[in-house]
């Protein structure tokens, strides 16, 4: 693990702000394994479709996102999960500020 304390009872939404315009990263974990990211989005970010080598599993911690995954748009808000499919096409969007955990598993 990195950029987190540890030994320490944390809210994982409160490790990540929102700023206007930007999309925000935190890199906890990666390796040839499993890769664990936070993220901020602003209202109206996105990272445009892509493919993972691995399945992703997102935990969304405040707020609300769209999850396009092949044809299929999901919305998920907080307190839900959904995983992703390794190598199936996937997008993500801010319905509103939102923040998420992805975890990836090679």
């Amino acid at each position: 693990m990195k950029n987190i304390e540890l030994n320490k009872i944390i809210k994982l939404e409160n490790e990540v702000g929102y700023f206007s315009g930007q999309i925000i990263s935190k890199t906890l974990a990666q390796n040839a394994n499993v890769s664990m990211t936070l993220f901020s989005f602003a209202k109206g970010e996105e990272i445009s479709t892509h493919e993972s080598g691995g399945d992703a599993m997102v935990q969304v911690l405040d707020g609300t996102g769209r999850f396009t995954v092949g044809d299929k748009t999901h919305i998920v808000k907080k307190g839900e999960t959904l995983v992703m499919p390794s190598k199936v096409p996937h997008a993500v969007y801010g319905e509103e500020n939102f923040k998420m955990l992805l975890t990836v598993v090679f």
